[in-house]
C-alpha cells in the first residue's frame, strides 16, 4: 500500500525517536533515584500496601505480581539501560519486530511504575509519556518508512495536549480571559526556575502579550497541524518556541520537553531516506492499522471531555493510559505559601528552642537561595510540597510518614533533600512545620538584601511532634 508510509518523514522519525528515548531515560533515572523513600517497602506510600487493596485489572503492573525494593531497582535501571540503547540507535540495527519489542520494554516498565506510583505519579506528563511511548512502538525502524497513520496519531496527541490546555484556561480562571494570569503565575507556580524571578518582573503589558500569544498557540495553531506542508511545520515550530519559553520560565518536569518531542514529529525535515526501502511487511501493516482503529475508538472519551462544559484535566480513561486528556493551570494562585519543616534536639520544644530548617533541593526555602533548574528531571517530593502548602488535605496520605522518616534520620528520605541540619547519628527529637507566605522581592530589595524571596510567617502547620506521636497517628 503506497499510501501507508511517508518516506519524507524519515529524518523526523529519527529525531523523534532519539528525543523520546532521552525523555524515557530521565523518567527512569528519576524513578531509580527516588523510589525507596517515596514508595519503597519503607516508603511514605509503600507499593506493597497499595497492591493489597488495588486489583491488577485496575492498575496493571509487574509489581502486582511481585514487589521488593531490589526488584523495583532492577526494573528502573533496566528501563534506563534500554532507553540509553534506544537513544544510541540500537533499534536501527535489529529487525523490525525486534525494534518494536525494544520500544515496548520501556513502555511496559514505565506503565508498571506509574500504576503503583499513587500520588507521586498522578500527573499529566506521566500519562503523556505512556501514550506517546505506546505509539512509538509502531513507528518502525530503518526497515520501513514511517507509517502515515502513526504520524497522524502523534499529531492528534499534540492537538489534544495544546487544545485541551487552551480550553481549560478559557473555561477556568477569569484571569486567563482578562490576560492577567501571568501577573501571578511566575511567582506562584509549583517550582520556579532560575529565570522565573525575571519573568515575573517583566512589564505588565508584556504579560498581556504572553497570555494572548498562549491563547493563539493553544486554541488556533493546533488546528493547523492537520493542514498540508509547510503550514503544519510552521505550526509545530511555533509550538516548540512556546514550549521553550516555558522551559526557561519554570521547572515543569518533562512536560514541556515531551511536548517539544511531539511537535518534532510534525516537522518536515530534510529528507534522508535511503534510495531503496524494503516493502512494508503485511503483518506490520495489519498490526498498525488495528492499533490505530483501537486508539481512534478510545479517543471518544477525551473528545467528549474536551467539548464538555465541565472539562477535567489530566485524566486517564483506561488503565493502560493509551488515550488520555490533558490540561494545566485552569486556575492560578494569587499568593504563594510554603511549608517550612524544622527540627530541634531540645528535650522540651519551645518557641525559643534551637529550631533548624530542612532545605529542599527545588522548592523555595532560604529566601537568599536562588532557584535552580532541574527539569526535565523531576523532584517529586518538592513538587508535592507545593500542594501541601495549598491545603493539608493534599498531603494527608504522606506528610505524617515524611515527618516520621525525618525523626528517624532515614537515609533514603534525606537523600531527597538538599541538606539536613542534623548529623546522621543524631536525629532531631522534635519536628514542626510552619506555613509562610512567600513573595518575590523587588529590584530594590534584591540589590539591598540579595534575597530573591521575602517570607512572612502565617501560622503553625504541624505542632512540635516526636517519633512516638507520629507513629501513633500513622
Amino acid at each position: 500500500m503506497d499510501w501507508f508510509t511517508a518516506p519524507e518523514y524519515w529524518m523526523s522519525r529519527l529525531v523523534f525517536q532519539r528525543a523520546l528515548a532521552g525523555v524515557y531515560l530521565v523518567a527512569f533515572l528519576t524513578a531509580a533515584l527516588q523510589f525507596r523513600a517515596l514508595m519503597g517497602e519503607r516508603g511514605m506510600l509503600p507499593v506493597p500496601r497499595f497492591v493489597q487493596r488495588v486489583r491488577f485489572r485496575q492498575a496493571p503492573s509487574v509489581f502486582q505480581l511481585h514487589y521488593s525494593d531490589r526488584f523495583f531497582a532492577v526494573c528502573a535501571w533496566t528501563g534506563c539501560a534500554v532507553s540509553a540503547a534506544l537513544l544510541a540507535g540500537l533499534d536501527s540495527y535489529v529487525p523490525l519486530w525486534a525494534g518494536m519489542l525494544l520500544w515496548l520494554i520501556p513502555w511496559a516498565l514505565y506503565l508498571s511504575i506509574v500504576n503503583v506510583g499513587q500520588t507521586w505519579y498522578a500527573f499529566g506528563w506521566e500519562s503523556l509519556l505512556l501514550e506517546v511511548g505506546f505509539l512509538a512502538v509502531f513507528l518502525g525502524n530503518d526497515e520501513v518508512a514511517p507509517p502515515v497513520v502513526v504520524l497522524f496519531l502523534l499529531r492528534w496527541i499534540l492537538f489534544r495536549v495544546e487544545f485541551g490546555a487552551g480550553l481549560i484556561k478559557m473555561r477556568g480562571d477569569a484571569c486567563w480571559r482578562k490576560l492577567t494570569c501571568l501577573d501571578h503565575h511566575h511567582e506562584t507556580q509549583p517550582m520556579p526556575g532560575p529565570l522565573s524571578w525575571f519573568f515575573h518582573h517583566l512589564p505588565k503589558p508584556a504579560h498581556r502579550v504572553e497570555v494572548a500569544a498562549n491563547h493563539v498557540t493553544q486554541l488556533a495553531v493546533p488546528i493547523l497541524l492537520f493542514t498540508p506542508q509547510p503550514i503544519a511545520t510552521a505550526a509545530a515550530s511555533l509550538m516548540i518556541v512556546t514550549q521553550l519559553w516555558l522551559v526557561l520560565s519554570g521547572n515543569f518536569s518533562w512536560l514541556n520537553w515531551i511536548t517539544i518531542v511531539l511537535a518534532g514529529s510534525a516537522l518536515r525535515l530534510p529528507e534522508d531516506a535511503p534510495s531503496t526501502v524494503p516493502a512494508t511487511p503485511l503483518w506490520y501493516e495489519v498490526l498498525v492499522l488495528a492499533v490505530s482503529v483501537l486508539l481512534a475508538g478510545l479517543s471518544y472519551h477525551p473528545v467528549r471531555n474536551m467539548i464538555s462544559r465541565r472539562q477535567i484535566m489530566n485524566r486517564s480513561f483506561d488503565p493502560l493510559h493509551l488515550v488520555n486528556t490533558y490540561g494545566a493551570f485552569g486556575s492560578v494562585s494569587r499568593i504563594r505559601y510554603e511549608v517550612v519543616i524544622e527540627g530541634t534536639d531540645d528535650d522540651v520544644p519551645r518557641e525559643d528552642s534551637d529550631w533548624r530548617e530542612y532545605e529542599f533541593k527545588g522548592k523555595p526555602g532560604d529566601p537568599q537561595r536562588w532557584p535552580r533548574q532541574f527539569a526535565p528531571y523531576h523532584l517529586r517530593l518538592d513538587w508535592l510540597m507545593w500542594f501541601a502548602a495549598l491545603s493539608p488535605g493534599y498531603a494527608g496520605s504522606w506528610f505524617g510518614a515524611l515527618v516520621e522518616r525525618l525523626l528517624e534520620n532515614d537515609r533514603d528520605t534525606l537523600r531527597l533533600l538538599r541538606r539536613s541540619p542534623f548529623p546522621a547519628d543524631a536525629p532531631p527529637r522534635y519536628i514542626r512545620a510552619r506555613l509562610f507566605r512567600y513573595r518575590y522581592t523587588s529590584w530594590r530589595e534584591l540589590r539591598e538584601t540579595r534575597a530573591c524571596w521575602e517570607r512572612t510567617y502565617v501560622r503553625e502547620y504541624l505542632p512540635p511532634t516526636r517519633l512516638s506521636g507520629v507513629a501513633q497517628r500513622s
